[in-house]
């Protein structure tokens, strides 16, 4: 069951593919939880349903990304001390991100599904779809819980260089999450409610199969006392945590006021833009895999004081991410209408127009995509060598971006405007990264050199 990865000796490159593409793989199966809802949902129930899921996409994604963000977060820390081969702080740092994720998990369901329905009114969520969008988006906050104790275990697997658990984990979820949707929404007709609890399920069963897998092995083998409250780990654990998680809630909130936008246009553009948003995260998966592998390489070579192979790892993360982008942006020039018509039977009502929507939305991401892929790399890697203000101060730039290219490019090229928010967002963001990156670099190596 010993499957950790010391990833201070080695090629890096070599190191970097072994975590990255069972995290790119366990994305893809994240991912398809909600392309599965949508599928199902859109050919089952139609558009206006569809819409529903997509007029919770960023209020769903305000709790989501700042769950992954600080289980990422925690996992910085839990690898830095893998590396540094403190086997005690190591053991007490895997404790304390548990015990923090069960408080943090519980203030998540409480807040979020007060908060729904406001939410959604703040959006000015159409009456026709409200009330899907009011079912599912309050199943899902309510299972917070499951989901971030799914993405800890997670995280504190790749931490130590197990990415190969989590992908085992999302394949079985994937197929049970696959077959739940078909029963509770095709055969039992539960529409919205079903595919949420279809979602919620198969993420319980990845965090069983996880905890499973660290209950067996000799790496997470816990001493009497580890689960102690120790208020050093503690403070640490949110120091690298808290900072990532109100960075991407800055950043959502962006997400939220171009929803309140695209909401202006109507429940078929709502839905043409849902696809799109499903989509971007399909394109999105091996862009946040890179950024994992790069923040768990970039953190054990830290933690070892390694700064060469830090250099290394920054520079082999920027090929291979552009590399990726590349491949991806390919695929849609060839294969984008087939893609996007998965989607919605074209037979049901709107389903043409709002097609049209989606092809032209994830076109435009798709050539944006490069500049996403370096944005989430760097925000990862400043992570691991233990920046968390920049990341922060990222989230405030990619949210202005994205607030100013919604207010103002619609006005001037239409509903193309629309689409390119997102490459407004991740450009400036992605700027401001990669320069705090390389002087946070800077200063690590000059203050080493200095000691």
């Amino acid at each position: 069951m010993h499957r950790s990865i010391d990833m201070t000796s080695g090629n890096t490159t070599k190191l970097l593919l072994q975590l990255a593409i069972p995290l790119i793989l366990t994305n893809l199966g994240q991912q398809m939880y909600s392309i599965v809802d949508a599928i199902i949902v859109g050919r089952n129930v139609g558009v206006s349903a569809f819409a529903s899921l997509g007029a919770c996409d960023w209020l769903y994604y305000l709790v989501l990304w700042s769950i992954l963000a600080l289980t990422q977060g925690f996992s910085a820390v839990v690898a830095q001390n893998f590396g540094s081969g403190n086997k005690e702080k190591f053991r007490k740092s895997v404790c304390m991100c548990i015990l923090v994720t069960i408080v943090i998990g519980i203030l998540y369901t409480v807040v979020s599904t007060s908060a729904a329905v406001p939410l959604l009114r703040l959006l000015g969520t159409e009456d026709s779809i409200f009330s899907g969008a009011r079912t599912y988006l309050t199943a899902m906050y309510a299972g917070s819980l499951i989901v971030l104790g799914y993405n800890m275990a997670a995280a504190i697997l790749r931490a130590v260089g197990d990415g190969k658990t989590p992908l085992i984990a999302m394949i079985v979820a994937g197929f049970c999450n696959v077959g739940l949707d078909v029963l509770f929404v095709a055969v039992f007709r539960w529409g919205i409610l079903g595919a949420a609890f279809a979602t919620l399920l198969a993420q319980l069963i990845a965090f069983l199969y996880c905890y499973a897998v660290m209950r067996k092995s000799d790496v997470f083998h816990m001493q009497q006392g580890d689960f102690l409250p120790d208020k050093s780990i503690i403070l640490q654990l949110c120091r690298l945590g808290i900072p990532q998680a109100i960075s991407q809630s800055i950043t959502v909130i962006g997400g939220i006021y171009a929803q309140s936008v695209i909401n202006a246009y109507g429940y078929i553009v709502v839905a043409g833009c849902t696809a799109a948003n499903k989509l971007h995260g399909l394109m999105d998966t091996s862009s946040a895999a890179f950024g994992f592998a790069s923040s768990t390489f970039l953190g054990q070579n830290y933690g070892a004081k390694k700064m060469d192979r830090v250099r290394s790892g920054i520079r082999r993360g920027i090929v291979i991410s552009l590399c990726i982008a590349g491949i991806i942006l390919l695929t849609m020039v060839l294969f984008g209408h087939q893609i996007v018509g998965l989607f919605l039977s074209k037979d049901v009502t709107d389903a043409a127009a709002a097609l049209d929507v989606t092809y032209r939305y994830t076109m435009v991401m798709a050539y944006c995509l490069p500049m996403c892929y370096l944005m989430n790399l760097f925000r990862y890697s400043l992570q691991g060598i233990g920046n968390t203000v920049a990341p922060m101060l990222s989230g405030i730039c990619e949210m202005g971006a994205r607030i100013c290219a919604t207010a103002f490019l619609p006005a001037v090229l239409g509903q193309l405007g629309l689409f390119l928010m997102d490459g407004s967002a991740w450009a400036a963001a992605g700027i401001f990264q990669m320069t705090a990156f390389f002087v946070t670099l800077h200063r690590i190596q000059k203050n080493m050199a200095v000691s």
